[in-house]
């Protein structure tokens, strides 16, 4: 397998196929994105992406499309081609009974049944295989797929809703609501690309979140698991994060007794004095094929995410209002003494919601 150096028609091929890939944001879960452009020299003659686990994967269908063009062809896809059997056949055996002469992808699939026997199936198979075109963005769409194998834990993002003054509630606690309608609608979007929304009990018994996805249109989607920290099991018998169709986790320390009536998902995690063991929390969810968690939380809980270097990313909404020095901060705990101490962080996109600002940003020492 060669590195070529590839021209625009491969470029404008490779980012269509990633458009089709990021199609799949809400359904694909826990199964990568993938996107496929099928070309028989500078026509494109079959498309395809990733809809849900268990349901034919981007190159049969790109495959499908083409039909009889497919011999010959060139395949772009976002990610090597599966060369193992799950709950459908190997993409590369697929490609390779079709004909296709050349097959270019973004990256290599870290995933231990595949990882490279993609590439080495297609090759022996006399076609012509390149990889890395486009790697960096392929990376980021997958980010938290990537994230969950080669780290072991899911991507997480920490969203909040902030005043110009850095607060996220008044000294009482109320929080409804500091941003807008439209950044409010914004929000579910990330939460539909989430596996997994995370907040701690004090959220759940102070706000009573729903935590579930509402979205405008008839997008499909797959409902994320609610997850409530909760050590002593003080909220698992209350609140609307029990309600409707998602479904819920309660993370327990091991000596909480739970009461009898109450049938909830539950698992237990390790404390470090009164706190969990956020470590161990991501680890339990990865076990459960999160890729990605969004954690919704007060000051408390997103300043402990922040301080264990375990925030991937913050996706902040910055309301114009001000709400004064008694309000509550973004974050709490992370003991900054002195300037050289400070936690920087690089903004990876800035646009206007409505009235809001939002804001994406990564620590400087996170990178997928």
């Amino acid at each position: 397998m060669t590195d070529p150096t590839f021209d625009a028609f491969d470029h404008q091929c490779m980012a269509q196929a990633l458009r089709l890939a990021e199609r799949g944001a809400y359904t694909t879960r826990p199964n990568p994105m993938v996107g496929c452009v099928m070309t028989q020299d500078t026509d494109v003659v079959g498309e395809g992406f990733h809809v849900r686990a268990g349901e034919p994967h981007a190159e049969v269908l790109a495959l499908q499309a083409a039909g009889d063009r497919a011999r010959g062809a060139t395949a772009y896809v976002t990610l090597e081609p599966c060369a193992h059997t799950g709950r459908t056949g190997p993409c590369a055996d697929a490609l390779i009974a079709a004909g296709v002469a050349r097959v270019v992808a973004a990256m290599r699939d870290p995933f231990p049944q595949v990882d490279g026997a993609g590439f080495e199936k297609l090759i022996a198979a006399g076609i012509t295989v390149a990889s890395g075109l486009m790697e960096t963005q392929a990376r980021q769409l997958n980010r938290g797929f990537l994230s969950r194998l080669e780290r072991g834990r899911p991507w997480v993002r920490v969203k909040l809703a902030t005043s110009l003054d850095g607060r996220t509630a008044l000294a009482n606690g109320e929080s409804k609501w500091i941003s807008g309608e439209a950044a409010r609608r914004d929000v579910q979007h990330w939460r539909a690309r989430a596996g997994a929304i995370l907040t701690g009990a004090g959220t759940v018994l102070a706000d009573d979140p729903s935590l579930t996805v509402r979205l405008e249109d008839d997008t499909a989607f797959v409902p994320p698991l609610r997850v409530v920290l909760d050590p002593g099991l003080a909220t698992v018998a209350r609140g609307k994060v029990r309600q409707g169709d998602a479904p819920t986790l309660y993370v327990h320390d091991a000596q909480a007794k739970p009461p009898r009536e109450i049938d909830a998902q539950r698992a237990v995690a390790p404390l470090i004095g009164d706190r969990f063991d956020l470590h161990a929390v991501l680890k339990l969810l990865a076990d459960r094929g999160i890729n990605e968690v969004q954690v919704e939380a007060g000051a408390t809980l997103a300043g402990a995410f922040v301080a264990a270097g375990l925030a991937d990313e913050i996706l902040l909404y910055v309301a114009p209002v001000l709400l004064g020095d008694r309000a509550r901060p973004l974050f709490a705990g992370l003991g900054i003494d002195a300037m050289a101490q400070r936690a920087r962080l690089r903004v990876v996109d800035a646009r206007a919601i409505g009235e809001d600002q939002r804001l994406l940003l990564q620590p400087i020492s996170a990178t997928a």
